[in-house]
């Protein structure tokens, strides 16, 4: 029961947690993909949706097209990935899942170590990292909460028991 996170609190649902599972939701986030990215400069989404068209059908109708067996080495690479890369899951979408309570203003993130306050508005900050290369965080875990700007990602919070709604 010690992967096993609750959110409690000041919340019509309570929620229970499993960490263990996350490798295979879909709103995981690849925190090596999701730090090392520096912020990019505003793009014009449209003009790029048409040069990456045009780029296709040049090149279908210069070569013809192509359908090469993808799926397997698709396959395959997302499973190196898995058991390499370091992921985490935002908080966001299961603290909606509980349905705060109007009078709740804060977030409580309990470790064996004490407790961590963030203001309820600033839950979309928060990321769950699950694992770090490939492995559960099973000493200091069973996960880790980090701060979207990667400010506390050389001192995460660790050793989380428990997030509460006040």
């Amino acid at each position: 029961m010690e992967q096993i996170i609750p959110i409690k609190g000041n919340v019509s649902f309570p929620l229970t947690l499993d960490p263990g599972v996350w490798i295979f939701d879909d709103r995981r986030i690849d925190l090596d993909d999701f730090f090392s990215s520096s912020p990019q400069p505003e793009r014009d989404t449209e003009q790029e949706y048409i040069k990456s068209t045009s780029k296709f059908w040049e090149k279908e109708i210069r070569e013809g097209a192509v359908f090469p067996p993808t799926i397997k080495s698709e396959k395959k690479y997302e499973k190196e990935k898995v058991l390499t890369s370091t992921f985490g899951v935002p908080l966001s979408p299961f603290l909606k899942n509980a349905v705060p309570s109007d009078s709740a203003s804060q977030i409580v993130i309990e470790t064996k170590d004490g407790s961590f306050s963030f203001p309820l508005a600033e839950a979309d900050s928060l990321i769950m990292q699950f694992s770090f290369k490939g492995k559960p965080l099973r000493e200091d875990g069973p996960v880790y909460v980090l701060l979207k700007d990667g400010s506390n990602r050389d001192c995460p919070i660790k050793n989380v028991t428990a997030v509460s709604v006040q």
